[in-house]
């Protein structure tokens, strides 16, 4: 198997979206930032479920101690199908396609490569839904457990690794990772300056999609 070629910790040092925020909640501790192609295999087009995925996994093993399979830092795009085919949750010719994955099948795949539960909340639509629902689960899940969220929806399908949330008097941001950068490696800052990794208004997401986020209950377990 392939290693990816990551960057680790890719938000530091990118500024505060606001200058004067009411209440901000970032990750907290180390994760590599996972990519279409990082690993040399292209999954442009259906990986990026996938790499949010190898995110999340790679925060568990730099954070809690000990894991399942402590030497690898995240499963391969073939070992989370395969898991996900093992555990009866898709068929057998799951394996090896391109089938995507989404904030459901994260929850099972951590739990069995990390023994990590997950919380899946449903937001039934963008805007002024997810700015009531989703920020406050957001702000309450980094306080207490510091990890990378998933974030995927139906219209907008695009997985979204979440790292952070920063709310002010007229709304709030959130602090994306995007999986779909496709290329060589590059610096953290090259990352922020071309928006791989960025602040984003809530407002500016879909209004029109519902949208799951997979937060990582990793403060329920002591190791």
């Amino acid at each position: 198997m392939n290693h990816c070629v990551s960057v680790a910790n890719v938000h530091v040092g990118l500024p505060d979206p606001l200058t004067d925020p009411v209440k901000c909640s970032l990750v907290k501790g180390d994760y590599l930032y996972f990519h279409y192609g990082c690993d040399g295999h292209d999954d442009r087009g259906w990986g990026c479920g996938y790499r949010t995925m190898q995110t999340m996994a790679s925060w568990v093993y730099f954070n809690r101690s000990p894991v399942k399979n402590h030497n690898r830092i995240a499963p391969s795009l073939l070992q989370i199908q395969q898991a996900l085919v093992t555990m009866e949750d898709k068929p057998g010719s799951f394996s090896g396609s391109r089938e995507w994955v989404g904030a459901f099948e994260t929850s099972l795949v951590l739990d069995y490569f990390c023994d990590v539960p997950c919380k899946v909340v449903h937001v039934r639509g963008g805007g002024a839904e997810l700015e009531q629902v989703a920020v406050e689960e957001l702000h309450q899940h980094f306080e207490k457990h510091g990890s990378p969220v998933m974030m995927g929806g139906d219209r907008d399908n695009s997985s979204k690794g979440i790292l952070g949330v920063c709310t002010g008097e007229k709304g709030s941001y959130l602090l994306v990772v995007d999986p779909h950068y496709y290329g060589r490696q590059q610096e953290k800052t090259e990352l922020q300056r071309r928006g791989w990794v960025s602040w984003k208004r809530i407002s500016s997401l879909d209004q029109s999609s519902f949208y799951n986020l997979c937060m990582p209950q990793t403060a329920t377990k002591t190791t």
